[in-house]
Order: structure tokens, then sequence, then C-alpha cells
């Protein structure tokens, strides 16, 4: 159990309860973005909803690893496993949601789906998003260095990806009630996938984690 005064301890508490935001926030933006993007038949605003729950599903990992530390639940060797197992599965449902995206997208410009309608809920929602999103990544990315944590660093690029794919998303819906550019929907979609490729990858193979171990080692 780490030291409850130790700045550790802190840390990992601070760690915690970024995780506890992302979850409760992720549930709610899910819910939303996927009910409007089934009205609205939109693959963007559906995959930004889906994003939303594979963070609250990485999210609960994390924040489950970290807290597992912190209440002394899981010794040196047993956080390091789950420290391992956290990333991966971080980084595993990266690259569930990057498959969902070029199916569904590539489907839809291929005219198998139906076109895209405008949603002024989904306008308004990744909006709010978008200043929501970047701010709780970057917070998480500083704790996940201080801590010296893939599967953190992980997380908190997925939270910085879904910034990007509000981003992306509300750039496809505004296009589309504006102009009628339906196009625009899954399109806008298919720009997030390079990203979350990458660090889908990157947490799978437990890049983050390797090198946090490494740096702790010689630190050491």
């Amino acid at each position: 159990m780490a030291d409850p005064s130790s700045e550790r301890a802190q840390r990992l508490r601070r760690g915690v309860l970024l995780e506890a935001a992302t979850i409760g926030w992720n549930i709610l933006e899910g819910l939303v973005a996927v009910a409007a993007g089934v009205l609205a038949s939109s693959v963007a605003l559906i995959g930004f909803g889906i994003d939303s729950f594979v963070e609250t599903a990485s999210g609960s990992v994390v924040g489950w690893r970290l807290r597992a530390e912190l209440t002394g639940k899981a010794d040196e060797e047993r956080a390091e496993l789950l420290e391992h197992l956290a990333a991966r599965a971080a980084g595993g449902l990266l690259l569930a949601l990057a498959l969902y995206i070029v199916v569904d997208a590539g489907r839809r410009l291929l005219g198998y789906g139906g076109e895209a309608r405008q949603s002024i809920v989904g306008i308004a929602l990744t909006a709010v998003s978008l200043v929501v999103m970047p701010v709780l990544g970057l917070v998480k990315l500083r704790t996940a260095g201080a801590l010296q944590s893939g599967a953190l660093r992980a997380d908190a690029y997925e939270t910085i990806a879904c910034s990007w794919l509000s981003l992306a998303t509300l750039i496809g819906l505004v296009l589309n009630a504006t102009l009628g550019w339906w196009w625009a929907d899954p399109l806008a979609a298919l720009t997030i996938v390079p990203l979350v490729v990458r660090e889908g990858l990157e947490g799978w193979r437990g890049e983050d984690h390797d090198h946090g171990h490494s740096t702790l080692v010689e630190d050491n």
C-alpha cells in the first residue's frame, strides 16, 4: 500500500479521480451521441458515441489498476502485471473502434447505408466535448508522466483522440447541416482512424509500459 502522505499516493489519487471523471462524462456522452447518431443515421456521431463507451471501459480498467496500488491490494509484481494488462486493454479497444469506423464509414461512402441527416443535438454535444476532452486528456498525460504509467498514458491519448474525433465529427455534422454534404459525415469519421490506430498499437504492444519501466529502473 502506498504511503497516504507520499507524493506518489497523491498522484495515484489524482489519477483515480481523473478516471472517475472520465467514466462519468463518457457514459453520458456515449448515450446521447449514440441515440442522436441513430436518429440522424450519422456514422461519425455513432462512432463518436462508441468511442465514449470505449473510454468508459478503458477508464474503468486503468482506474482499477491505480486504485489497486493505492490501497495495497496489489504488490509490486501484481501492479506491474495490471499495468501491462490495462495498457493492452486500452490499445485493443482503440483498434476495435478504428475497425468499426472503417467498415461502417466505408460502407456508407459506397452507398450501402443511409445518408446522414442533420443533428443539432450532435453539434452541441461535440462542441462541448471539444472543450472538455483536451483539458482532461492533458491533465491525465501529466499525471501519467509523473507516475510513469503506460496504461494511464495510453488512456490519456485515447481521451485526446476523442477530442480530435469531436472536431472531425463536429465539422462533418456542420457541413451536412449547412450544405447538405451527407458524405462529409462518414469522411469525417475516417479522418481520426490513423491516430486511433497508432495509439492503439502502442498500447497493445506495451511500448509505453516498457519505456516507463526501464526509466524507473534507471532512475533507481
